[in-house]
């Protein structure tokens, strides 16, 4: 099984894109975010066109996930569903072909010591507890998406300049440990252990030519998904070209019996 993510930017502005990718790539699912439309504006229908199934937690203007794949989606649901009144489009999850797959889009946080970055925090928090809730370490599950959390130094370009920022706080990065302590391994680093590979890098001051980057999307598998890992890569060249989004797609590949 094939399973990527990609912050898209906009699933309008970069429909083509995510055609022509699907089409060259074919992985069995794509995890989406940052959409930005909502439900009925998501083009399922070009999407279908392709070979693709969709589901879609959408939001107008800002934020929004969805799951592409190219079997049937089962059990599909919505956000946390943890009695929290959160109107933010940032979470869903679905059963694919035995795994248990979530699309998450963690909340940036802005600035360190404001209101939302103390929602970021207790999203991850919440991401966590809902895990807790409802599933166990043994089952088949991915948590996949931008989680706009740099791990480990080797994933910031500068990890001094970074440190006082919500990518790469120490703070931030606790939570994500947190997260990770339920039972998820990173499958990228599984098979990258490199510094300098980077999935996200800004629009200004030429940051995506000098490599000027930090790895916040992210692949995370539980233990018996992680054993099945055979491969993991970010797609640097969908950073390129005309109107790209300012995130790389990140795949892995898992053998599943």
């Amino acid at each position: 099984m094939k399973i990527a993510t990609w912050n898209v930017n906009s699933i309008r502005a970069r429909i083509e894109r995510v055609l022509a990718w699907l089409e060259a790539q074919r992985p069995d699912v794509l995890c989406l975010q940052e959409i930005k439309v909502r439900d009925e504006d998501f083009p399922a229908s070009d999407l279908q066109a392709a070979g693709y199934h969709a589901a879609v937690y959408g939001q107008k203007t800002y934020n929004g996930v969805a799951i592409l794949a190219r079997t049937e989606l089962q059990e599909v649901q919505r956000g946390f569903d943890d009695g929290v009144d959160d109107p933010q489009a940032r979470a869903i999850s679905a059963r694919i072909a035995g795994v248990r797959v979530y699309s998450v889009y963690v909340p940036n946080g802005q600035e360190v010591g404001t209101e939302a970055y103390a929602y970021k925090l207790e999203w991850l928090r919440r991401l966590r507890a809902r895990l807790d809730r409802l599933h166990d370490p043994s089952e088949l599950l991915v948590v996949c998406g931008d989680l706009n959390v740099a791990p480990e130094a080797r994933d910031v370009c500068d990890p001094a300049a970074w440190e006082p920022s919500v990518l790469f706080h120490p703070e931030v990065r606790e939570a994500l440990a947190g997260l990770l302590s339920w039972g998820l391994t990173d499958a990228f680093r599984l098979h990258n252990p490199q510094p300098g590979l980077y999935s996200w890098w800004d629009y200004r001051m030429l940051a995506f030519p000098r490599n000027q980057g930090l790895r916040i999307d992210h692949i995370l598998a539980s233990a018996p998904l992680a054993d099945r890992c055979v491969g993991a890569s970010i797609d640097r060249n969908e950073r390129k070209g005309a109107k790209p989004s300012d995130h790389a797609p990140v795949i892995a590949a898992f053998q599943l019996p």
